[in-house]
């Protein structure tokens, strides 16, 4: 029997109704587009997040999709959550979550963690996430 070989996580992929818009909000984040494809309005771009994780971004969604209809959040990792929730912020995402300070209960325990949440301009729910253990 042959065992799958996962070596991490690659990528989350969403469609914005936006996609300019899109790019432009993460790259003032400081994730910068990899690679992109395809001619409007079925255009696509691999975002770099860093570490070898990507966010994968298709032109053609819905503009009044939910924000979670399919997907709660993804989570980007940085080192500083109330920079990177302020820089979100300025890009033009509006506050779901102030940034704070949780304890996450975990069967191997605690997870201390600071944490906080936009929904950025183009709908998708981003987590900030700080912590040291994960």
């Amino acid at each position: 029997m042959t065992t799958a070989q996962i070596t991490g996580f690659h990528h989350t992929a969403i469609k914005v109704a936006d996609f300019e818009l899109c790019l432009a909000f993460y790259k003032a984040l400081g994730i910068e587009t990899a690679r992109s494809w395809g001619e409007s309005p079925k255009r696509a771009a691999m975002l770099d997040a860093g570490d070898g994780n990507y966010i994968e971004v298709f032109e053609g969604g819905d503009a009044d999709a939910a924000s979670e209809a399919r997907m709660i959040h993804f989570a980007l990792r940085t080192p500083d959550t109330d920079a990177a929730h302020a820089a979100a912020l300025a890009a033009g995402a509006t506050e779901k979550m102030a940034p704070k300070d949780v304890e996450i209960p975990s069967h191997q325990g605690p997870l201390p963690v600071r944490i906080s949440f936009v929904i950025s301009p183009t709908g998708e729910i981003v987590e900030f996430f700080q912590n040291e253990l994960t």
